[in-house]
């Protein structure tokens, strides 16, 4: 008799996961909250709470190109359609998914407007190791159901983090986080404080300041920004120390007046539905005890897909499933208790021990990333990643620092699976000319 896999959510992470769970003969259920296939990339007017009372998933607003290249954002055996640009609109990502669904008969097996209220170990093994209630929220009535496995799939961009600053209950203007944001034109004619430069930062500020009067940036990575050339209203500044009234004062002493308080400083991992029997904790934004960003060590036929931040995500979901299923099907033994602990023991002491904060539990980047995958594909006798694709993300965030106001204007072309080739859009034609048949055109 098949498995039966729960999947939390169906964003692209829980797509994916759910068409890698169906190849590999299991039965799968995906609940989704909403109404609709594509989790942050659905965009919607609505901010606060949804018509059933529930906070707004999406972080999604008007505009939006993506910071990844698409020759990175497909998934394997399954890429974007080929087009001159590297870098494309959200709706086309969203469009992208949802074909992805449709395609591997994902869709079908989706609950839309089913919210998972609780996530519980389930004492009979013949009923199933979990026990999952559900509330349909169209009839407002909620049941309980029973899986082997749960996949938790529910991103990680849609509850809003922010800081506690002194003062900040006494600020007269208007402040908003980039959860709730959907329109530049709510810059107009402010005096705008942009706070934290992770990518929603740096792209927001350039947004703001086509609109606003001045815009500070206030951030504590100079190093890292130094190159970065914005408009002439852009004035860059460090830490927040105290809000007032009217007026910011920041950790050099500085203090400048401020109409409006644009938070972009990030999101919290947030899983409301796990009972404490989970055992699943969140430690200022370390998910533990997760056995390579996966399984949960306390329970390991509970696992997340889609933690890790700063990587080839698509790719990375459908590598961290198949690792899931490698053990979950039987094909090999689960690891074991002593061998999670100590492997999870040996990557946090090196993280901390090269001053990794807590909230960068989960960041890779160019310092973890390929070593990321390949460990993955290792334990669980899997092909990786190829090494292309992290050369291009690399390459990509590398040229966003260099020249935030243009680096969308690059074109990537895969050559094969270590190798690529970039040009200018403009250059475009000439390249392919070149290079012909040897370019992978996606």
């Amino acid at each position: 008799m098949a498995k039966r896999y729960c999947i939390i959510g169906a964003g692209a992470s829980g797509v994916c996961a759910a068409k890698t769970v169906l190849e590999a003969g299991g039965q799968v259920t995906v609940y989704e909250r909403t109404d609709e296939i594509g989790g942050t990339w659905v965009y919607t007017d609505e901010v606060g709470t949804d018509r059933y009372g529930l906070p707004v998933h999406s972080s999604m607003y008007q505009g939006l190109k993506t910071n990844l290249p698409k020759e990175i954002m497909g998934f394997p055996g399954y890429e974007m359609a080929p087009q001159d640009a590297s870098y494309v609109r959200a709706d086309e990502v969203l469009g992208f998914i949802r074909d992805y669904s449709n395609h591997y008969g994902v869709t079908e097996l989706i609950r839309f407007g089913h919210l998972v209220e609780e996530v519980k170990p389930h004492p009979s093994s013949d009923e199933g190791r979990w026990s999952v209630k559900v509330r349909n929220l169209r009839e407002a009535s909620s049941r309980e159901e029973y899986f082997d496995f749960v996949l938790v799939c529910n991103g990680h961009y849609h509850t809003p983090y922010v800081p506690s600053y002194p003062g900040r209950e006494e600020f007269l203007g208007h402040q908003l986080h980039s959860h709730d944001f959907r329109n530049p034109d709510v810059f107009k004619d402010h005096t705008v404080l942009v706070i934290g430069a992770g990518p929603s930062g740096t792209d927001l500020t350039l947004e703001a300041a086509r609109l606003a009067k001045t815009v500070y940036f206030s951030h504590h990575v100079p190093d890292k920004l130094k190159h970065l050339v914005f408009p002439s209203n852009v004035v860059q500044v460090p830490d927040v120390v105290r809000i007032g009234a009217q007026s910011v004062e920041f950790a050099n002493g500085a203090s400048y007046p401020v109409t409006l308080i644009f938070y972009c400083t990030g999101y919290r991992y947030s899983f409301p539905f796990l009972h404490e029997e989970c055992g699943v904790q969140v430690d200022e934004n370390w998910v533990k005890p997760l056995y390579k960003h996966v399984l949960n060590i306390a329970h390991p036929t509970m696992a997340f897909i889609g933690l890790p931040f700063y990587v080839c995500a698509t790719r990375m979901f459908e590598l961290q499933t198949r690792f899931c299923v490698a053990f979950y099907s039987g094909r090999l033994p689960m690891p074991t208790r002593e061998e999670m602990e100590r492997d999870h023991e040996r990557e946090m002491s090196e993280r901390w021990n090269r001053g990794v904060k807590k909230r960068q539990a989960h960041m890779m980047g160019p310092d973890y990333q390929r070593e990321y995958y390949r460990s993955l594909a290792d334990r669980a006798q899997l092909v990786s990643i190829p090494d292309v694709m992290a050369k291009i993300h690399i390459d990509s965030g590398r040229r966003k620092k260099e020249d935030l106001e243009h680096y969308r204007d690059d074109v990537y072309r895969i050559v094969d699976a270590d190798t690529f080739v970039k040009c200018h859009i403009s250059e475009l034609k000439s390249l392919e000319k070149e290079l012909g048949d040897r370019l992978k055109l996606c």
